[in-house]
């Protein structure tokens, strides 16, 4: 975990156009930054995630090539709900790539934890204390780390559907 970086929207910025330029043609629901690093303020691990909204997984196949050309590596995980990349490598991961069906739950899940993280500077307070607790308390052992995250991230999400059904 490191403080939040202000150049991180940037280095966002920035992949996003070249995926435009790489994918544009796949991406029907935007592509956009989300994770910790989305959240202005938010300490991080230092890695870019981009969600890609994708028609579907089968018709995001075509894609992969192109995205190798990028410097992404697919590695399948999720892959009943996602096409889930890293770059450069597992090992040393700069980005987080998603591309997931529009139409699908987490599309709008991953889009309503950033959105209220961002409008809720309490809640973000309190994910990355949870963050950095974890983070100790998990520190060789990333998918007990992600999995205790996993009831503050879907209450949270909970909330913040609640709140768009009311807007």
């Amino acid at each position: 975990m490191v403080t939040y970086d202000p150049a991180w929207p940037a280095r966002f910025d920035e992949e996003r156009t070249a995926l435009t330029s790489a994918i544009g043609d796949w991406v029907v629901g935007g592509i956009h930054h989300v994770g910790s690093t989305s959240v202005p303020g938010l300490e991080s691990k230092p890695v870019i995630d981009i969600l890609v909204g994708v028609q579907g997984l089968g018709a995001s196949r075509p894609c992969f090539d192109r995205l190798r050309d990028l410097g992404y590596v697919y590695a399948p995980y999720r892959s009943d709900e996602m096409h889930w990349f890293c770059k450069p490598d597992p090992s040393r991961r700069t980005h987080h790539l998603h591309l997931v069906p529009v139409d699908s739950p987490r599309f709008r899940e991953e889009l309503a934890f950033r959105d209220y993280l961002r409008g809720h500077r309490d809640a973000a307070e309190r994910y990355g204390a949870l963050k950095r607790a974890l983070a100790q308390e998990f520190r060789n052992d990333r998918e007990a780390y992600t999995n205790a995250k996993a009831e503050f991230i879907q209450a949270t999400v909970t909330r913040a559907l609640d709140e768009l059904g009311r807007a």
